[in-house]
């Protein structure tokens, strides 16, 4: 079992920035790819970024490619997500998994249970 804790959601104003932290614990964790997803109300549940368990490899959404960095920390299981230049669509509740690197969300077995993102105008 994998234990995964998202933290640093909150309110911000469109054009500035967040920084989203999830911990990973339990087996093996470092072993996996970590990814963030996000759902806003009345959407489905859409990939934003991931990245392999080495750190070498990472992906993102076009929605955020060029806006947001996805970095990890291996001997803390930490892996975070840089958002910058905040857009009102970007508001969402932001999940953390643990899994497979890939866009699709049932390669993940592991999840967090979300963090609140708002962005205002």
């Amino acid at each position: 079992q994998v234990n995964v804790v998202e933290s640093g959601g909150g309110l911000v104003q469109a054009g500035g920035s967040l920084r989203l932290s999830c911990a990973a614990s339990g087996r093996t964790s470092s072993t996996y790819s970590m990814g963030w997803f996000r759902q806003a109300p009345g959407k489905e549940r859409e990939f934003v970024a991931a990245i392999n368990r080495s750190g070498g490899s990472t992906y993102y959404a076009d929605s955020v490619k060029g806006r947001s960095t996805i970095s990890r920390v291996n001997d803390r299981n930490t892996v975070y997500l840089q958002m910058n230049r905040l857009k009102l669509e970007d508001t969402a509740v932001y999940y953390c998994a643990v899994g497979s690197a890939s866009v699709n969300p049932a390669q993940y077995p592991y999840w967090g249970q979300g963090t609140q993102v708002t962005v205002s105008s």
